[in-house]
């Protein structure tokens, strides 16, 4: 695994960007939802997620009937790119503006390129959402902040994309989810879950259901919010097996919350170790090993011997 040096992880304090990162999650939703209308449905739902770039966050190509195209955050230049197939481009300034200002320029700007799409305009998984075409609230922009969130998700990215290598067996991509506004990978055992209980806020229960449909340990990074207002990674097991919560695990400063209930690594924690990106590693593969442990997984057929 690749080492990357502690100087390279940069600060990430929640309170100095908490306004920026709930108008960006957003924002994130808004896009996401363009890709989650426009695609066919895959298990888990995993053609909803959008991916880290080279400057930002994308969809990748998105399919529609007068000609596909991309939706592009650049968090370099800090703008919106909207790519069509046939050449054409709009770009769109990322800046300190309402919600509700960023909604109707994208859906406007969609329409001129001649690829509209509608969208529900209530957010997913929050509480007391405020729909996107009327929200006046979330407004605040830091591109300094935002472009140091998206370095952490690049650096994350490749430590994730190295975890799930070792593992054989199914696998989701390493992929960020706009409507937790986390970068996840989730590993499964073969074996079907018990129905999941669903009470996701704005969530339907039967896409919950469907996302656990199958036993998993997910792992992920989220940079803070109101329940857990701090950056951090985290890990869990569906459905957690006994002895689950008590279960060791590294690095220093890794715990299980019982609020949240799931292991946590603070960010803070992971970026002053001497190897961020080895003590992130140590956290994914030791929760990993308890959930797979605990739950009685086929180990041997699902982890084989890394290729070159």
């Amino acid at each position: 695994m690749a080492q990357t040096p502690s100087a390279t992880w940069p600060a990430l304090p929640y309170a100095e960007w908490r306004d920026t990162a709930a108008t960006l999650h957003l924002w994130l939703q808004i896009v996401g939802k363009i890709a989650l209308v426009q695609r066919p449905w895959v298990n888990h739902s995993w053609h909803v997620a959008l991916r880290v770039t080279a400057r930002g966050i994308g969809t990748g190509l998105i399919p529609h009937a007068a000609g596909s195209f991309q939706i592009d955050f650049d968090f370099v230049e800090h703008c919106l790119l909207l790519n069509v197939i046939d050449g054409r481009t709009i770009q769109l300034p990322l800046q300190p503006q309402p919600t509700s200002r960023f909604y109707r320029d994208v859906m406007n700007s969609l329409s001129s390129l001649g690829v509209p799409v509608k969208i529900h305009t209530l957010p997913n998984e929050l509480p007391d959402p405020i729909p996107f075409d009327v929200d006046e609230t979330h407004r605040a922009y830091d591109a300094e902040s935002v472009n140091r969130y998206w370095r952490v998700l690049v650096l994350t990215q490749s430590v994730f994309e190295d975890f799930r290598a070792r593992f054989i067996g199914k696998c989701s991509p390493v992929h960020y989810f706009w409507g937790s506004a986390d970068l996840a990978v989730t590993r499964f055992s073969g074996r079907t879950a018990p129905p999941h209980p669903g009470g996701v806020p704005h969530l339907p229960d039967w896409v919950a259901r469907e996302a656990y449909s199958h036993e998993v340990s997910s792992a992920g990074f989220w940079a803070g919010g109101e329940q857990y207002p701090e950056a951090c990674f985290y890990s869990y097991a569906y459905p957690e097996p006994p002895g689950y919560a008590a279960a060791r695990v590294g690095p220093v400063g890794a715990h299980y919350s019982d609020a949240l209930r799931e292991f946590v690594l603070p960010y803070e924690a992971a970026r002053r170790a001497a190897s961020p990106a080895s003590a992130v590693m140590e956290f994914l593969q030791s929760t990993y090993e308890a959930a797979a442990n605990l739950g009685k997984w086929p180990r041997a057929e699902l982890e084989g011997p890394r290729r070159p």
